[in-house]
């Protein structure tokens, strides 16, 4: 939904009031801006060449946040959202924009930032963008049972809170699993177990649809029956995840879920990736297929090259680096995702492919993977790669690939790039999540000879 901030407590008339602003940009977040008496005033919900009627919530010494009331003259870019969940739901927050409009956006926004924070310019590799709708091929819904009523409700959280909204369905979450909301609903309201139920986790993978539930304790013989039953009759594997995290399939028999790729190039045996629930894996099948195959073209790993990826989860990057022929040395901080990228590994009869655990915000320098290497690929969480990027003199990489879900970030640990001698060579939007303001890219580096 459109990100209405609520409006804080004040007696101030100038906060309670309603008042007509004239909208000229976005920020990265998708909140308008426009200003007021000498500040910028973010308005969530607002968009460009819109004169709107908004309230002030909150005011700093810089700027002000306003709750978007009404739009007095709407953007030629403005659509009606399609959710029916889109003004309580918490989830997308740009479903008003068009999606060329939003692409439009974020790839002027990634520009701006890498630019103003990073002194980094240039023009931008063609986006990689796919399917506007059912594009999610996982979701977590939670749940909240309302002692008075005994009713179990599912949904998302709104925007900013812990309330549940229920939802019947969501149009960004593939088709299928979004069919399986409202059955879903229905079935967890007929266990005896439901107030002991947490969140939902739906997941389409390769090797078929998936439901993971959360339970507090151990449900009795009627209920776990029922999720057969159910599970038969949509065709799909359940599983309960304990309160010690193990999880237990409800007919005996764990599946977990497995998705591929390299699947799409004839001259390379594709490799197949299986995950846990709950571990983190890229919920855009699509658009990770073309991100996986952009590092590739960009990095052009050659037999017998060492190359370093780092972040690097289950292997989603490493293992069809390794099936280029390169020698790949993988490093993640969780080590159940190191477990689970080693046993990718063996499955897919990778042999030039090691996996370490490691802290990569600390001190890496005795660590038995440090050292030279050729090409470096980094896939960091929001807080970027900062600390890692401190030791770039001891692997002297030719080439650096940074895959990025914050362009904060990216453009902080850029400027550290362009400080040892690297150049931006290309840069491209991921259209990851479209209908939402996140911006995702990749950045390719190359040291100046």
């Amino acid at each position: 939904m459109a990100q209405f901030f609520k409006a804080k407590p004040n007696s101030s008339k100038q906060l309670s009031a309603k008042q007509s602003f004239s909208v000229q940009q976005l920020d990265h977040l998708g909140a308008g801006i426009a200003h007021h008496q000498g500040k910028i005033v973010f308005i969530p919900g607002a968009l460009p060449s819109e004169t709107v009627q908004a309230q002030l919530t909150e005011q700093k010494k810089n700027y002000a946040r306003a709750k978007l009331i009404k739009v007095e003259t709407p953007s030629t870019e403005r659509v009606l959202p399609l959710c029916p969940h889109y003004h309580t739901c918490g989830g997308c927050d740009l479903q008003h924009m068009s999606l060329t409009a939003q692409r439009e956006h974020k790839s002027a926004a990634l520009v701006d930032i890498m630019a103003k924070f990073a002194g980094a310019e240039g023009s931008l590799a063609p986006a990689l963008s796919g399917e506007g709708w059912h594009y999610r091929r996982r979701a977590r819904l939670a749940t909240l049972f309302d002692k008075n009523t005994k009713h179990l409700s599912l949904g998302f959280r709104a925007s900013s809170s812990n309330h549940v909204v229920p939802i019947t369905e969501c149009l960004v979450l593939a088709k299928p699993l979004s069919d399986l909301i409202a059955p879903f609903a229905k079935l967890l309201n007929q266990l005896a177990a439901k107030s002991s139920l947490g969140h939902l986790e739906l997941i389409a993978a390769d090797n078929g649809h998936f439901a993971v539930i959360r339970i507090t304790k151990s449900l009795n013989d009627k209920d776990m029956a029922k999720l057969a039953q159910f599970a038969e009759q949509h065709q799909i594997h359940i599983c309960l995840q304990d309160n010690e995290g193990e999880f237990h399939g409800v007919n005996g028999k764990l599946l977990l879920p497995v998705y591929q790729l390299l699947d799409d190039k004839t001259d390379v045996q594709p490799v197949s990736l299986t995950f846990t629930p709950g571990n983190f894996v890229q919920v855009n099948g699509q658009i990770n297929k073309a991100m996986v195959a952009q590092a590739l073209d960009w990095l052009a790993p050659q037999p017998g090259e060492r190359i370093l990826d780092l972040f690097c989860g289950m292997g989603n990057f490493s293992l069809p680096l390794a099936r280029m022929g390169a020698d790949v040395i993988g490093v993640e901080g969780v080590p159940e995702m190191v477990s689970q990228a080693r046993e990718n590994a063996a499955a897919n009869g990778l042999s030039h492919l090691t996996f370490y655990h490691g802290d990569l915000s600390a001190d890496l320098s005795s660590e038995p993977w440090m050292g030279k290497i050729d090409k470096l690929l980094l896939d960091p969480a929001r807080a970027g790669a900062f600390e890692s990027l401190q030791w770039l003199k001891k692997m002297k990489p030719r080439q650096v690939v940074y895959v990025s879900c914050n362009p904060a970030s990216l453009a902080r640990d850029s400027a550290v790039l362009l400080e040892r001698g690297y150049k931006l060579q290309k840069l491209g939007l991921i259209d990851m999540f479209p209908q939402t303001h996140h911006i995702e890219a990749m950045a390719l580096f190359e040291l100046a000879k």
